[in-house]
């Protein structure tokens, strides 16, 4: 039996069609796009299905910048209320953690001396991913597809300059296929948030937001109590060190503007794609055209 491809192929293929789509414009074909990727139409919506759920006309239509102003409108989350509602389930990622827990403001000044910080790479859905951890969880996850392995690796180990690092991938693999989606779901990923308190409340607060929704910079600045703090909440959302599943790709401007991503904006685009799309192909009504059309 023919293996079927990694994630990290699946987003390489994913990452040079939106190149030829976006050169091409919305008037490319499947079949076109397909022949550019030197795949017939069928294997190419294949592996678009298997990585996403959605045909690649479909997806496209979540890629573009428009879809950024369609979610605030139709998915935007105001923090207070989400957490007064109770709102949860089982898309939302924090759900995968057993625990979390923060590095006190005294270890958080020492630049992380005395800690042991265990990395490893590995194939996400985003292409390759870094992911670094302690003994209390997973403290970072950075992604190279746009910046490249050694300036994500250089970028991770200066938020903790003190602190030792020691190459163990095995032992950081069930944490990592937990966190995206491919290993046991019995065994979900801790999370070990090392950051200043400022920092932390937001990464909490970034914690509450669904899967397939999002929110705004001033609603986070107005749940985390500093409602006049826009420019410093953003920036603690650019410095979050555990992409992904603390969800700093669902925070937008008020506008419905995209704003920034540390990462990389076209990972931020996928993300919030990528979610879009399964939270779509998960409700019993989607047209099955968008499937086996293409159209």
């Amino acid at each position: 039996m023919t293996p079927e491809p990694r994630p990290a192929y699946h987003y390489a293929v994913i990452a040079r069609a939106l190149d030829l789509i976006d050169a091409g414009g919305p008037g490319l074909t499947l079949e076109a796009l397909a022949a550019r990727m030197d795949m017939s139409p069928a294997h190419f919506q294949r592996v678009f299905s298997q990585w996403v759920g959605v045909s690649p006309k479909r997806y496209q239509q979540y890629l573009t910048l428009d879809h950024a102003k369609r979610l605030l409108a139709d998915r935007h989350t105001v923090l207070e209320a989400t957490l007064a509602s109770g709102l949860s389930g089982g898309g939302r990622l924090h759900d995968l953690f057993l625990r979390w827990e923060a590095m006190t403001p005294g270890e958080f000044a020492r630049g992380g001396a005395g800690l042991t910080v265990i990395w490893g790479w590995f194939d996400s859905p985003f292409g390759p991913a870094l992911v670094m951890g302690t003994d209390k969880g997973i403290c970072g996850i950075g992604f190279a597809a746009e910046s490249g392995a050694e300036a994500t690796m250089q970028d991770l180990r200066a938020r903790w300059p003190k602190a030792t690092f020691v190459e163990d991938a095995a032992r950081l693999r069930p944490w990592a296929q937990a966190a995206f989606g491919t290993g046991d779901a019995a065994a979900p990923a801790p999370l070990y948030l090392i950051g200043a308190p400022f920092q932390i409340k937001v990464w909490e607060a970034l914690l509450r937001i669904p899967s397939g929704h999002v929110t705004t910079y001033s609603d986070i600045a107005q749940a985390i109590g500093h409602p006049q703090a826009v420019r410093a909440v953003g920036t603690a959302v650019g410095r979050n060190p555990v992409s992904w599943l603390i969800p700093c790709h669902r925070a937008l401007r008020k506008s419905g503007g995209l704003g920034g991503y540390h990462w990389g904006m076209p990972v931020k685009r996928a993300m919030l794609a990528w979610e879009s799309a399964r939270d779509d192909a998960a409700q019993p009504d989607l047209d099955p055209g968008y499937l086996a059309t293409g159209t």
